[in-house]
C-alpha cells in the first residue's frame, strides 16, 4: 500500500468549534512499538477536535509521543502535531530497517506481528541476561538519542504554552519517580523515561542516574492535581492489567512479570484517586483543597493482548500503521460513546475495579 493510501485524512470536522471543546488531561503509557496505538488515539483526538488537551503525562513511548505532539502543536497547531507524530514514528521505523531483530519469514507469510520466532530477538534477549549494557555497549551508543534529536525541536517543546507536559523516570539510587516538566525538558530526560536497564546504560542527569519511568510511574497521574485545573483524566492504556491463565514458559513468566510491574504504579494512583473521592463524598476532606478526578480509559486489550510482548520490539512500518489505525478506530468509538460524559462523570468505576465486583467501564 502506498503512503498516500495509508495516511489518515486531514480535514477539519465541522464540530471543531471552540465552544464545544472539552478540556482533558492525557496519561500515556509506555510500551515500545505499541506506542503507535497511542499515536493513533492522539491522531484521532487532534483531528476530531472535540477534546482540548490541557496537559499530558507520558512515560517511555508515551513520553516520546508527548514531545512529538507538543513540538508539532507549537509550530502549527493540531495539524502540525499530527504531522510531527507521523514523522517521528516513520523515522523510528526507518532506523529499525537494518536491525537484526526482524520477524521470521513464516510469521511474515502468516501475518503474525510477533517476534517469538526471530533469531535476532532471542539472541538479544539471551545476551542481555548474561551481559549488562556497560559490557556490551561501553561507548554508550543510543540510537534513540539520534532519532529524538533528529525529529524533535526541544526549544519548541519547552516553549509550548498550550499544553503542559510531565515526563516520568525512575531514580536508580532512591527508587522514586522523578517527573520532569516541559519548561526544562531535554532529550536526556525523555531518554531517561525510556531507559530499559538491560538494554541501555542509565541516563545521568545532574549526576543522578535514571531508568525507565515505567517502574514507578507508567504514567504518573499526580502531577495533574497541582499542574492542571482540569479534572478529567484519560488514560491511554497499552499494557494489559488482566491476563487469564498461568504463564508456564520462562518467556511467558517474564512477560507477565513485566506487565504487572509496569502497571503497578498506575493501579496505585487510581486506587488513591478512588480513596480521595470517597473521603470527599463522606465530607471528610475540604473540597476547596481537594477535588474529585473523573477517570476515563481508552484501551483495546482484545486486539493488543494477542500481539505478545515481543511485538513491542517490532518497528516495521506496516505494523506501526496497523497499530495507528487500531488506535484511531478505538478513539473514535470511545468518543462516540463517551463524549457527553467528559466533564460530567467518570467512565471508569474505580471502586468496582478494586473490589473486583463489577465491570470497570460505566455507561
Amino acid at each position: 500500500m502506498n503512503d498516500a493510501a495509508q495516511k489518515p485524512k486531514k480535514n477539519t470536522p465541522p464540530h471543531r468549534a471552540a465552544d464545544n471543546r472539552k478540556p482533558v488531561n492525557l496519561a500515556l503509557q509506555g510500551g515500545g512499538a505499541h506506542g503507535a496505538f497511542t499515536w493513533g488515539v492522539l491522531d484521532f483526538i487532534l483531528e476530531d477536535g472535540r477534546l482540548e488537551i490541557d496537559s499530558i503525562s507520558g512515560t517511555s513511548a508515551g513520553a516520546m509521543n508527548a514531545v512529538a505532539l507538543a513540538d508539532g502543536y507549537t509550530a502549527n497547531g493540531a495539524d502540525g502535531a499530527r504531522e510531527k507524530l507521523e514523522h517521528f514514528w516513520r523515522t523510528m521505523s526507518r532506523a529499525a530497517r537494518l536491525s537484526p531483530i526482524q520477524r521470521a519469514p513464516i510469521d511474515v507469510m502468516m501475518g503474525n506481528w510477533s517476534l517469538d520466532r526471530s533469531w535476532g530477538f532471542h539472541a538479544m534477549d539471551a545476551v542481555s541476561r548474561v551481559f549488562s549494557p556497560y559490557q556490551l555497549n561501553p561507548m554508550n551508543m543510543n540510537p534513540l538519542r539520534d532519532i529524538l534529536e533528529e525529529c524533535i525541536d526541544f526549544e519548541c517543546v519547552r516553549g509550548c504554552k498550550a499544553i503542559q507536559l510531565f515526563v516520568s523516570a525512575t531514580n536508580v539510587e532512591t527508587g522514586r519517580v522523578k517527573v520532569f516538566d516541559s519548561h526544562t525538558l531535554t532529550s536526556d530526560m525523555v531518554l531517561a523515561s525510556a531507559c530499559l536497564p538491560n538494554i541501555y546504560q542509565a541516563i545521568i542527569i545532574d549526576d543522578v542516574p535514571y531508568w525507565d519511568g515505567g517502574y514507578m510511574g507508567n504514567p504518573s497521574l499526580f502531577p495533574f492535581h497541582s499542574g492542571s485545573d482540569c479534572s478529567d483524566i484519560i488514560v491511554i492504556q497499552i499494557n494489559p492489567v488482566e491476563r487469564k491463565g498461568v504463564p508456564r514458559t520462562p518467556q511467558e513468566i517474564q512477560n507477565r512479570l513485566n506487565e504487572i510491574s509496569f502497571n503497578s504504579s498506575l493501579l496505585k494512583e487510581l486506587r488513591a484517586i478512588d480513596f480521595v473521592d470517597r473521603l470527599i463524598e463522606e465530607g471528610k476532606l475540604d473540597q476547596t483543597k481537594y477535588r474529585s478526578e473523573r477517570v476515563h480509559i481508552i484501551e483495546n486489550q482484545s486486539a493488543l493482548k494477542p500481539l505478545g510482548a515481543s511485538s513491542k520490539m517490532n518497528a516495521e512500518w506496516a505494523f506501526l500503521i496497523h497499530l495507528r489505525d487500531l488506535g484511531r478506530q478505538t478513539a473514535a468509538e470511545w468518543l462516540d460513546r463517551h463524549y457527553t460524559d467528559v466533564g460530567k462523570r467518570a467512565t471508569v468505576d474505580l471502586r468496582a475495579m478494586f473490589q473486583g465486583i463489577g465491570p470497570q467501564h460505566q455507561g
